[in-house]
């Protein structure tokens, strides 16, 4: 049996769905942003991407975390 994914990863296959990107392509998009900021790089998603608000904050805090080795 698989353990349920828990945290900002949760939002994962629904982001791909809805927005048609994989993950990885939005990881990559932030991770090349001059902005840093975690709040800027979600008004940034939303603004300049189109997505909704948990969606962007899921996959800033996920990429924000690996970066610094969270």
């Amino acid at each position: 049996m698989t353990a349920a994914v828990k945290g900002p990863a949760s939002y994962f296959p629904s982001i791909e769905k809805k927005y048609g990107r994989p993950i990885a392509d939005w990881k990559d998009l932030i991770r090349t942003s001059p902005l840093t900021k975690h709040m800027e790089l979600v008004g940034w998603l939303k603004t300049e991407h189109g997505l909704g608000h948990g969606h962007a904050n899921a996959l800033v805090a996920h990429t924000l975390a690996e970066s610094s080795g969270k």
